[in-house]
């Protein structure tokens, strides 16, 4: 009897070292999986913490904006993504620019412009800011201002072209640049490129 009950407390133990060790590789796999996950371009700007890791210098919130839209314009996300987003641009915003476009009336005019470019099939290939050394930085009525210039090459019916942009961002309170207004600039012509 008291083989018996050896053998079937060694088989016990046989069989709990087996199921530990599947267990432990099902683990580790379930792991390697989720850590092999990546994500989208709009799933990485969405999860960007602006609230802990704002962009320090003007150049750097034209960036982070500049992802953001060439988003809006080019990439696949659900109509939650897109208000994340939006969100994401409206923190890179001054309170002043903000007060002049209410959130319902921001994204009402984002979709219908996001529509105009899917109707005119038009892309952005690529968006580019000045380097660090051409930010113009002025006084204006007592507030820091920064100027800061971005160019969009663009795709539309496969005709090629390039748009400029001026960002005025301003200081605040807290010390972080938001966008002020941009406005439409002449460049050089894309032409020839």
């Amino acid at each position: 009897m008291k083989k018996r009950g050896r053998v079937v407390i060694l088989a016990v133990i046989c069989v709990a070292v087996i199921v530990g060790i599947f267990w432990g590789v099902n683990k580790s796999r379930e792991a390697s999986v989720e850590d092999t996950v990546e994500l989208t371009e709009v799933q990485n700007v969405i999860t960007k913490d602006l609230d802990k890791n704002y962009p320090e210098t003007p150049r750097e919130v034209i960036k982070t904006y500049n992802r953001i839209i060439s988003c809006f314009y080019g990439e696949k996300y659900t109509d939650e993504e897109l208000y994340e987003l939006g969100n994401q641009a409206r923190k890179l915003f001054d309170q002043e620019l903000l007060d002049n476009n209410p959130e319902d009336e921001y994204f009402d005019a984002l979709k219908a412009d996001i529509e105009d470019y899917k109707e005119h099939s038009r892309t952005i290939v690529s968006a580019s800011v000045c380097d660090s050394n051409d930010v113009k930085f002025q006084k204006v009525d007592g507030d820091e201002c920064a100027y800061v210039d971005a160019s969009y090459f663009i795709n539309e019916n496969k005709k090629y072209s390039r748009t400029y942009q001026t960002y005025v961002l301003r200081k605040d309170a807290d010390g972080k640049w938001k966008i002020l207004v941009f406005y439409q600039t002449e460049g050089e012509s894309s032409e020839d490129e």
